[in-house]
């Protein structure tokens, strides 16, 4: 069983970066391609980011392109997400997502994620 733990959500103004981690336990951690999702109220949960085992392959939601950086550290267990120039449409709960298809390197898709973290919540004033 797969446990997804996110921290390093927060408010922040416009224009500031923000960095957010995902420590995976309970499953080897380099079979594993890891993402990041995000929802606001009402709204369905939306790809940002996903990143395979070795960093090889790597997919952005046209939204985040250029500001948002993946990257993960196998040796620690953990994915994370740098977001830099924010903007209050970036404000959602942010979620880390895994998918344990060996070797997975495609883009996620909400419907196929194998586990989800609880969520953190990132707030961007203007």
């Amino acid at each position: 069983q797969v446990q997804l733990v996110e921290s390093g959500g927060g408010l922040v103004q416009a224009g500031d970066s923000l960095s957010l981690s995902c420590v995976a336990s309970g499953f080897t951690f380099t079979r594993l391609a890891m993402g990041w999702f995000r929802q606001t109220p009402g709204k369905e949960r939306e790809f940002v980011a996903n990143i395979n085992w070795n960093g090889g392959k790597i997919y952005y939601a046209d939204s985040v392109k250029d500001r948002f950086t993946i990257s993960r550290d196998n040796a620690k267990n953990t994915a994370y997400l740098q977001m830099n120039s924010l903007k209050p449409e970036d404000t959602a709960v942010y979620y880390c997502a895994a998918d344990t298809r060996l070797w997975y390197s495609g883009r996620f898709d909400l419907g196929e994620v194998d586990y989800w973290g609880q969520g953190t919540q990132v707030t961007v004033s203007s």
